[in-house]
């Protein structure tokens, strides 16, 4: 018998979205965060590494909830492309927003959808979820393992034939890039790499294996009785995972920004071994105080990170004085001029964190839920 709902799988998707956003409003102050806060720069990884794959981990979750075999195929493909291509287009208009900037003579003028970037965090969430959302309709459990292992090392594989000879695991040489520039051109990617984008099309394959396994792992969860066995199965294939990336970072090293095989490895194996700890704490321990917190993200996710999204871009355009925008300026003048250094950035984004959860708990009070 399947079990409907789990509390655990509410609560790490809630983390994943509130760390989400500690860490996009951890930059930008004009202090350096915590080092755990600030992505790696190329090769390695820190915590903060850790939560986009989380976010794609959930997506899988809350896949798993429903039944992707009921109804008809052109239904059931109608209603993802709808949810595909509102996720995209969010994504565009996220970094077209706020759609006027201010020129040198101090006048006002549209900024060119031409100069908008096209590839982004909402797109390839729309992306993967397309792609995942296909094939667990179409193939069986044990398929969704293979074809998981076939994306990763053809994504391995693409990285070390298509890239630039001696090249193939830099910024501007690597098949990802080479690839982004021939589909959609620099103007349409990511600004401060000169043609590199962290989120680029050819990321989107290894990004599905996110999303497969965190919709195999609440499907397992779902159908198994015995919770303590679960939690034993999800810390054992967690540490298997976290092994084999590391085994493997030799030949290809773990780099978020190149989404690269091992790096999808170790972060489901982390996902893994933190889930395995909330469904032993939660479901078997019954601790649930303070799980509220969570479930307030949780429950509307993808309103929440772009009310962040839109609230950070509208305060970084907004301009006080000639040297400050509103952003950096409620960092400086309000936290960091009273507690300067690592702790005042984290107080910073913690309050803003806060701000866009008691969005998020007027919502949860009005029984509102924002799907999309």
């Amino acid at each position: 018998m399947e079990k409907q709902r789990f509390l655990s799988l509410d609560v790490f998707r809630g983390a994943t979205v509130c760390l989400m956003i500690i860490v996009n409003t951890s930059t930008g102050t004009g202090t350096d965060p915590f080092p755990f806060l600030v992505h790696a720069p190329w090769i390695g990884f820190t915590a903060a590494d850790l939560v986009f794959p989380s976010f794609l981990f959930a997506v899988g979750n809350s896949m798993s909830f429903g039944d992707p075999a009921k109804g008809t195929e052109a239904a059931y493909l109608a209603k993802v492309l709808k949810r595909t291509v509102i996720l995209f287009l969010l994504g565009v208009l996220l970094y077209w927003y706020p759609f006027i900037r201010e020129g040198a003579d101090g006048s006002w003028a549209a900024i060119p959808l031409g100069e908008t970037r096209v590839t982004g965090v909402l797109q390839r969430i729309a992306l993967a979820f397309c792609l995942s959302s296909i094939a667990v309709r179409h193939l069986p459990a044990k398929a969704l393992y293979v074809l998981s292992a076939l994306l990763l090392l053809f994504y391995w594989g693409a990285l070390m034939w298509w890239g630039a000879p001696g090249e193939e695991l830099t910024k501007l040489g690597n098949a990802g890039t080479r690839f982004d520039l021939w589909l959609v051109g620099q103007s349409h990617l990511y600004r401060k790499d000169a043609g590199f984008d962290p989120e680029g099309m050819l990321g989107v394959l290894p990004s599905v294996v996110n999303v497969l396994a965190g919709y195999l792992c609440g499907r397992h969860l779902r159908r198994e009785t015995d919770m303590r066995r679960s939690v034993g199965e999800l810390l054992a294939a967690g540490a298997v995972l976290v092994a084999l990336a590391l085994l493997w970072a030799p030949l290809l090293p773990i780099a978020k920004k190149l989404w690269t095989s091992s790096y999808v490895i170790l972060t489901v194996g982390l996902d893994l071994l933190i889930l395995a700890g909330l469904v032993f704490l939660i479901e078997i321990r019954k601790k649930t105080k303070g799980t509220w917190f969570f479930q307030v993200f949780g429950k509307n996710p993808l309103v929440l990170y772009l009310f962040s999204e839109l609230l950070t871009y509208g305060a970084e355009a907004l301009p006080i004085g000639p040297k400050h925008h509103l952003y950096d300026w409620v960092a400086t003048t309000v936290f960091l001029s009273a507690i300067p250094g690592k702790i005042g950035v984290l107080l910073f984004s913690t309050s803003f964190m806060l701000l866009c959860w008691a969005l998020g708990f007027w919502l949860d009070r009005r029984k509102i839920v924002i799907r999309i």
